[in-house]
This record gives structure tokens, C-alpha cells and sequence, in this order.
């Protein structure tokens, strides 16, 4: 049986189905969402941002912070191969040193600080795509990497919010952004950031 992932079975999921094997011991799709959207949220609300560590495994640690109640990998990078229809997801063999490339780029831009907003946004963007293409958990990607990227605005003056973009919107704005078309990308980004106002 394949999971929206295309991994078929695999051992993340409950025998011969598409469910994540999680610590609640959930065995419906639509019980699980909801335990998602509780528990998740009651953890970003304990979430205590920390500048000083933007990094891979930062977001590792965002990852394991939002997921812990729900799966026993959180924050664990995936051990199998993922796809989403025709978007192929790095190979786990090459996730850790994708992922030290993908990172560095922060250091060397001084974290994206002192940027003017059409700058912070085009890099911003960039490194979400990067990032995103890694896909480096099982599950929970998004979340974890829009939250790492909320942080890291932060630090260097601005401030973003989703709320008002749709997960379709999201959906086929990183399709363009893995087919090598970031402007779609660019756009969100510039209606989700604003300057924080001090």
C-alpha cells in the first residue's frame, strides 16, 4: 500500500497501511491529523526561539519540539526514500552532507542581517527551497522548516506570517520551486514577510 510519500510500505507505517506508526497508538488517518493540529500547537506555544544556533541541527531540534508527543523519530533524520508524485526528495544517503551545504549559506551571509527586504526575501526564499528539497523527516517538514525560517526572520529584523496562504498555494509554489522556479517562491515570501517595527 503506497503512502502520499510513494514509499509503499515502509518502517514508519503500520503493517500493510499508509499510517504513521505513532505513540498514541492512533490507527485512523483523520484521528491523527487532529492529534497533529493539538499537539503541535500546544508545543509552539512552549516554543522558546534560540538565535544563536541556526543550524541544521537546530532545525532537528525544532522538529523533535513540535513532533515528540506524536512519533518516536521526531527529529530523527528519515531512513527511506520519499517522493510526493514526481518530486523525489534527497536520497537519505546524502541528506547530512546536503545539509551542511544547504546550512553554511547562513554563516556566510552573516544570517541574512542588515539586509534590505527585497535581499532578505530573494535569500530567505532561496534557502527555504534548498531546505525544502532535503526534506530531511519523515514527516513534518514544512512545519519544522517554516518555523526554523520565522526564527531566523527574526534575528535579522523581520517577522513572518503564513496564515494568510493556503496549503495549495504552499503545495504548488515548492513544486515551481523544484522544477528550478523560485519566483512563485519569491512572491509568497514577499506577501508572508514584513520589517518589525521597533
Amino acid at each position: 500500500m503506497t503512502d502520499k510519500y510513494g514509499v509503499g510500505q515502509d518502517p514508519y507505517c503500520y503493517p500493510n497501511s499508509s499510517l504513521l506508526i505513532n505513540l498514541l497508538d492512533l490507527k485512523s488517518e483523520e484521528e491523527l491529523i487532529a492529534a497533529e493540529v493539538e499537539f503541535t500547537s500546544y508545543r509552539l506555544s512552549t516554543f522558546i526561539p534560540d538565535f544563536d544556533n541556526l543550524s541544521f541541527d537546530y532545525l532537528c531540534h525544532i522538529h523533535y519540539h513540535l513532533f515528540q508527543d506524536l512519533y518516536s523519530w521526531a527529529g530523527q533524520i528519515r531512513t527511506v526514500d520519499i517522493a510526493k508524485q514526481s518530486t523525489h526528495f534527497c536520497n537519505v544517503r546524502f541528506i547530512s552532507k546536503s545539509a551542511e551545504k544547504c546550512f553554511e549559506v547562513l554563516p556566510r551571509n552573516n544570517y541574512f542581517r542588515e539586509m534590505p527586504l527585497p535581499v532578505f526575501i530573494n535569500n530567505l526564499a532561496d534557502f527555504f527551497c534548498e531546505v525544502n528539497v532535503l526534506h530531511p523527516f519523515r514527516e513534518g517538514n514544512g512545519r519544522s522548516l517554516r518555523l526554523f525560517c520565522e526564527v531566523l526572520a527574526l534575528q535579522a529584523g523581520y517577522e513572518l506570517s503564513w496564515h494568510h496562504i493556503s496549503q495549495e498555494d504552499w503545495l504548488l509554489t515548492n513544486i515551481a520551486g523544484y522544477q528550478g522556479d523560485l519566483m512563485p517562491l519569491f512572491r509568497l515570501f514577499r506577501l508572508a514577510t514584513k520589517p518589525i517595527d521597533i
